[in-house]
């Protein structure tokens, strides 16, 4: 499997163009991404540590664009880092909006990781589920598509987060506390 280093993430990152913002949630997302892989490592073995991180650096790479072309940055994302030679940092960029399945009965997946970090993080702050929605369904559910699609995925992400907490010895309201180590953006921009 080939995964980028932070290093070559923040060189795509660069090239990208990305947003401060964005850069600053991206980051934010790696951080819980790390922490929930490190904690799970128990109960899901199978979990790249590496992996989830250099995926959640990279999850909105086309984002910054997405505001001029209107493209799925999710789609984009993915096929570009697939295009790239990442193609399994390519297919969790892809699932990191929507999962392809929701499995109650498996060991915690990086794709799962991924995509339930980002819905942690508001911004670059770690915050409820519930406030995260409430500012997707402000900044998106403006049309009834919309609407429908962010209700079907909230209801698979409160699910998500019940399997995922399940195998933690600490409650979701208690995630940003525990978030302590943390990537810095200036060892890569200077």
């Amino acid at each position: 499997m080939n995964i980028p280093s932070q290093k070559e993430c923040f060189k795509l990152i660069e090239k990208m163009d990305m947003m401060d913002h964005i850069i600053d949630h991206s980051i934010m997302v790696s951080n819980v991404a790390r922490f929930l892989c490190l904690k799970l490592k128990k109960t899901s073995p199978d979990l790249d540590t590496r992996l989830a991180i250099s995926a959640a650096l990279l999850h909105d790479i086309t984002k910054t664009r997405s505001f001029d072309t209107k493209e799925r940055h999710s789609e984009t994302g993915g096929r570009m880092l697939t295009e790239l030679g990442y193609p399994e940092i390519g297919d969790i960029i892809r699932q990191h909006v929507i999962l392809d399945s929701y499995e109650n009965d498996s060991p915690v997946t990086v794709q799962e990781i991924v995509n339930y970090s980002d819905k942690r993080v508001l911004h670059d702050k770690v915050v409820s589920l519930d406030k995260r929605l409430e500012y997707i369904k402000v900044k998106y559910g403006t049309k009834k598509s919309f609407k429908d699609r962010i209700q079907i995925m909230w209801t698979n992400t409160i699910n998500l987060e019940k399997k995922i907490f399940f195998h933690l010895n600490i409650t979701p309201n208690q995630l940003s506390d525990c978030i302590t180590e943390k990537i810095k953006k200036d060892e890569y921009f200077k």
